[in-house]
């Protein structure tokens, strides 16, 4: 008679313990490389695309774009990060895909120590790319100085709108940044229609991220109430702003950078030390026309005859509609309005002496923007108050969404 099966469980000799053991750390093994290189290939599916993303939604509206650009100006539109620039020339030289991505572990951004060596070294060299091609910079030569931030989109249109300009080849254009990146740098180093340099804002909140002028661990905080600041001991609590705000680096660095950077190209670099001309400020959302330099300098020579009073030009504006037909090339004279002619203005040294006298009120000044600072050292300082003219066509026109006022979603997309 055939019996029941009797299941019997085998002596435990350890032998198939260590086999299954043994199955179940390659399977693990091989999930962990396969999860690796998933990891790595969406690394690099985001750097080749998150600019393009930024620059514009769909791929259609980035070829209509530049369709309006001439081609050989492409190269400043196009985002290239160190990490696509490793593997694209990697590939190219027949690397096989693993050894790539394992290559580009060699590059990584910059620690704070690595970025201030860098920011002292590119402002003890004073280094001016071009100046072989276009020759040494003359007197009445126009000096652009463009305040940049991390905003790299915007700053490469701002590029190809110089890079159009007449007589661009004229000028030395100044990049004055106060956050160091190397994408960014890389950028600025491909301009090949001008003299350039750049400087770096030493006192920066990349630099200084957990002290002064950036954020102490102990700052108090904006909203905090001054008897709640009292007990805390948090810093500066006896001392908020007008408005019972206490401070907020990210606000205050911009007019610190501002302040910095005219002392810095008025009074410290060689190349500018004699200069006697005109220097437009402009900043990374801006954009330009094709004339604005030969305007610009068309009112420099008007003001003899137009407005003795004039020490300062502008050429932007903040109206979103404007008629060039009727005002193409008109100006009006007034005072100096922060809040309307700050945008593409410019003053030769002898109205930034006047300034710098001034920098107790400028510093002292109870409020975070630069520009009403300047007005309150206009209003309260200068003997000699500043009157502007501007043109009625602008040729100066401001690009961006997000700033120091500005808080729509966009902001966060760009920064």
């Amino acid at each position: 008679m055939r019996g029941r099966r009797i299941l019997i469980p085998l002596p435990n000799t350890g032998s198939m313990y260590r086999k299954r053991n043994t199955y179940y750390m390659r399977g693990i093994i091989f999930m962990a490389v396969l999860i690796f290189l998933f990891l790595k290939l969406q690394i690099f599916t985001f750097y080749d695309n998150h600019d393009s993303v930024l620059m514009e939604p769909t791929n259609d509206s980035v070829d209509a774009i530049m369709s309006m650009v001439p081609s050989v100006l492409h190269k400043f539109l196009t985002p290239k990060t160190r990490n696509q620039t490793l593997l694209s020339n990697l590939l190219h030289n027949g690397s096989n895909l693993i050894g790539a991505l394992n290559f580009v572990d060699l590059y990584h951004p910059p620690n704070i120590t690595e970025i201030n060596r860098q920011i002292a070294k590119y402002n003890d060299m004073q280094l001016v790319l071009n100046e072989y091609t276009f020759g040494p910079l003359q007197n009445d030569s126009v000096i652009i100085v463009v305040q940049v931030h991390t905003r790299i989109t915007y700053l490469r249109h701002l590029i190809v709108s110089l890079a159009q300009a007449h007589d661009i080849s004229r000028v030395l254009l100044i990049f004055s940044h106060d956050y160091y990146d190397e994408d960014i740098n890389d950028l600025v180093q491909t301009i090949d229609f001008c003299k350039v340099m750049q400087i770096f804002y030493p006192y920066s909140i990349q630099t200084h991220p957990n002290e002064f002028p950036g954020i102490d661990p102990n700052d108090c905080p904006r909203d905090i109430k001054k008897d709640h600041a009292i007990i805390r001991k948090c810093n500066n609590a006896l001392y908020p702003d007008l408005y019972g705000h206490y401070r907020e680096a990210k606000f205050t660095q911009t007019k610190h950078h501002w302040w910095w950077k005219a002392n810095r190209v008025f009074d410290q670099l060689e190349i500018t030390r004699y200069h006697t001309g005109l220097v437009l400020f402009l900043e990374e959302d801006h954009y330009v026309a094709e004339d604005f330099l030969y305007v610009l300098e068309m009112m420099y020579k008007r003001t003899i005859d137009l407005c003795l009073q004039c020490n300062i030009l502008s050429l932007g504006t903040y109206l979103k509609t404007f008629n060039y037909y009727t005002y193409n090339s008109k100006v009006e004279v007034m005072p100096w309005i922060s809040s309307k002619h700050n945008m593409g203005f410019a003053f030769n040294r002898t109205t930034w002496n006047s300034i710098r006298k001034c920098a107790k009120h400028f510093c002292s000044y109870d409020d975070y923007n630069w520009d009403w600072s300047l007005q309150h050292v206009s209003q309260q300082c200068l003997r000699r108050k500043l009157h502007a003219m501007i043109v009625k066509g602008p040729r100066v026109f401001h690009i961006g969404e997000c700033g120091v006022h500005h808080k729509k979603k966009i902001a966060n997309r760009i920064k």
